[in-house]
């Protein structure tokens, strides 16, 4: 097979560059304003190379896009409408991160052209936020208006909000109306330990988030789907300055609490990078389906399906419809998918627009469809929970601007009727970007989320046998506020020789409670795994 190479097409009328070549590791090109349109592909053996990342950088080098080419996917693409309007000063850069090569050719810079996408790192105007957002100090502020100044709105991490009363935000928002996602500690790395959350506030900025090679980056909005009693898989998310996880998927083991990096794993088309998509597992087929989510300006309806035995990704090319979503909620009953809320891309007819309709997808037949459903619906919503509980499925919070929600909504699947829950009880305040994880056969746990203002810590646990509400105190899990966190249960299982082997308890029942990432809306973005056995939650 010819030698490999990495090659880029500037616009439709184009032909292919040569960007990298076989011997190199590191390339940069500069593209010119009247670029709409840039594909990245690769051509020739991988050899013993495992992947080649992807960056835009601006003006002053700070990344603003990042993806990776690999042996199984082998192509990049980006256009002006989804990911920015390109003008001056930016810069692509292709390096190999992975695998081996000769090295001999450590730089090669291709042409000298200008570009600068509208998406910039720093702080881009999303379009669901529920509150107004944080400004920074002084020059930076200024410096911010700047770039912003007519960009367009897009979704947005929940833990970005300046405290004032949420407000629906006009179409066309000026120089002066545009605001940060976070504060000014936005730029700090994120933290892998509770104690040390506060602390790394104080450090200098980094222009882009680091990955430890043992663990994930501190990120939001991914989603952690257990597949076994010792496995669970980490997918997407978005870390400091909004910038998409380099590392975006990842494998946990939970005999050891170790991270293995897992994007090279498994053969076939791995899902764009992206937040606020859901991934479900299916015990029956061992399947992961991923469903929804954004990126920037692109949102997504497209559903991936991660075989866990052939290890092996697949995109459905599915019949019938169902319109780009994030921030639904997505449950697995009986074979089947269902996706309830979650916020509309632009252009909608609605500004922020939510969902309040169910779509079901049957893998079996690939096509989706609407049921008819009875009863008193939930509003429009995004960034609520969900969770499958006796043949019903309990819906609550969310937001929808500017309504933050805590109310609850049972839909029974026998019927495919929806009713209002009447609760008892200390029951949560209003959020949204919560955790949400079921304890047993009629309890499950709410912790966490966005109330449109501040990152929330608090604790609460829900019987639907009673309906009633009990508050939780954890000393360790509600020390730091955080939102877009990932809470999931899973078997205890310890490891061979240990001193506690005799107190192990039946695998079958979900015995520990396990809480990944987040944000704190004070701009740290949390890596930490936080563990507590379920009968201690029980007990409480």
């Amino acid at each position: 097979m010819e030698d490999f190479g990495v090659y880029a097409i500037f616009g439709v009328d184009e032909p292919p560059q040569q960007i990298l070549r076989r011997d190199g590791w590191q390339s940069s090109v500069e593209i010119q304003p009247s670029v709409q349109l840039m594909v990245l592909f690769s051509r020739g053996d991988w050899g013993k190379r495992d992947s080649i990342s992807v960056e835009l950088a601006d003006e002053r080098d700070i990344p603003i896009n990042m993806g990776k080419l690999t042996p199984f996917n082998k192509c990049l693409s980006w256009e002006a409408g989804e990911d920015g309007v390109w003008s001056c000063g930016a810069t692509l850069t292709v390096k190999l991160s992975g695998g081996t090569s000769d090295f001999l050719d450590p730089v090669l810079t291709v042409s000298q052209m200008e570009c600068t996408p509208e998406c910039n790192s720093t702080a881009p105007v999303l379009r669901e936020c529920p509150g107004k957002r944080k400004w920074s100090q002084g020059e930076e502020e200024e410096e911010e208006e700047e770039i912003n100044e007519g960009r367009g709105k897009e979704n947005i991490c929940p833990n970005a909000s300046q405290k004032a009363t949420p407000h629906r935000r006009g179409k066309n928002n000026g120089r002066g109306g545009q605001t940060r996602l976070f504060s000014q500690k936005e730029e700090q790395t994120t933290t892998s330990s509770a104690q040390s959350h506060k602390a790394k506030g104080k450090q200098a900025k980094t222009p882009s988030q680091t990955a430890p090679l043992d663990k994930p980056s501190g990120r939001w909005g991914q989603t952690l789907c257990p597949i076994d009693p010792q496995t669970a898989i980490l997918i997407g998310g978005q870390g400091s300055r909004m910038q998409f996880c380099k590392d975006p998927i990842w494998k946990l083991c939970t005999e050891d609490l170790s991270w293995v990096p897992a994007e090279t794993l498994a053969e076939g088309p791995t899902p764009e990078a992206r937040i606020g998509h859901t991934a479900t597992y299916d015990p029956e087929s061992k399947r992961i389906f991923v469903f929804g989510g954004s990126k920037h300006k692109k949102w997504f309806n497209d559903v991936h399906i991660l075989d866990t035995q052939s290890w092996r990704w697949t995109l459905v090319e599915a019949q019938g419809k169902v319109p780009p979503l994030a921030y639904h909620s997505c449950s697995m009953f009986r074979g089947e998918l269902f996706v309830f809320g979650g916020v509309f891309p632009r252009p909608h007819p609605e500004p922020d627009g939510c969902s309040d309709s169910i779509y079901i997808f049957n893998p079996d037949m690939a096509i989706w469809y609407q049921p008819i459903v009875n009863g008193e619906k939930p509003a429009p919503r995004s960034g609520h929970s969900a969770c499958v509980m006796q043949g019903r499925i309990f819906v609550f919070g969310g937001w929808d601007t500017p309504v933050c929600f805590n109310d609850m909504f049972m839909l029974d699947l026998g019927l495919m009727e929806f009713s209002a829950v009447k609760t008892s009880g200390t029951a949560p305040s209003p959020r949204s970007w919560h955790g949400c994880a079921v304890l047993s056969d009629c309890n499950f746990l709410i912790h966490g989320g966005y109330n449109g203002n501040n990152a929330l810590s608090d604790t609460f646990i829900f019987n639907t046998d009673t309906s009633c509400w009990s508050s939780l105190l954890l000393p360790q899990l509600n020390s730091f506020p955080r939102a877009g966190h990932s809470i999931i249960t899973m078997p205890i299982t310890w490891r061979k020789g240990s001193i506690d082997e005799e107190e192990d308890l039946p695998e079958s029942a979900p015995q520990t409670l396990l809480v990944f990432g987040g944000g704190d809306n004070e701009g740290s973005f949390f890596s930490d795994l936080y563990t507590m056995p379920v009968e201690e939650l029980r007990r409480d």
